[in-house]
């Protein structure tokens, strides 16, 4: 747990939730997309971002890659830094859901520990923590491989990485899974706005 250091602080109170989803028409929650490297946790949330968006639904997606350029550039990928980099996510998409922002998460995120803590962060706050697997075989995602990470961490130049040498724990009881081995894109967004619908965060 991380240690709280700042001292005479007060959480001031603002828009509560049902006002705020009143206003906007839309209730704001965290899809936190979960799965191997190169599984098509990117490619789907990009994907869905860009539908919502053109619904006039407020969504941001929050990439693995990209946070890891400002936020997070300060911490690499030893189990202590990947814990930290998916806790401060965690806060990060609390508050986008907490403004009403549809938060769309793309990380390996591989431990069910972080991802079970972001969840009652989310709980705990009255919003809606969504975990969708993103269930690709490693095969396939080795197949895949954009980057060359699976082919360099098989070479034995990466260390520690997700699916060849540091395990990837798969949730046990995720709220939605896609298999992008076997569904295109466009089912996969599919699937995930009949779960928004079906949770009462989109109007049907």
């Amino acid at each position: 747990m991380t240690e709280v250091k700042a001292t005479n602080i007060k959480w001031h109170e603002g828009i509560a939730q049902e006002e705020r989803c009143g206003c906007l028409g839309c209730r704001g929650c965290t899809m936190w997309f979960t799965g191997l490297p190169a599984s098509g946790k990117s490619t789907v949330s990009t994907a869905l971002e860009h539908a919502l968006v053109a619904r006039g639904i407020h969504s941001y997606r929050l990439d693995g890659d990209n946070i890891r350029h400002g936020l997070n550039k300060n911490l690499g990928f030893s189990r202590e830094d990947r814990a930290e980099n998916i806790r401060r996510i965690g806060e990060v998409a609390k508050l986008f859901a907490d403004s009403g922002c549809i938060a769309l998460t793309a990380f390996i995120s591989p431990y069910i520990e972080d991802r079970d803590r972001n969840r009652k962060l989310h709980e705990e706050a009255g919003l809606a923590f969504l975990e969708v697997f993103v269930d690709a075989p490693l095969g396939v995602c080795e197949t895949r491989d954009p980057k060359g990470q699976y082919k360099a961490a098989r070479a034995g130049k990466i260390k520690g990485f997700t699916g060849v040498d540091d395990p990837y724990e798969a949730p046990p009881k995720p709220e939605l899974v896609l298999k992008t081995d076997e569904l295109t894109v466009e089912q996969c967004v599919k699937s995930c706005i009949e779960l928004l619908e079906k949770r009462g965060i989109l109007r049907r």
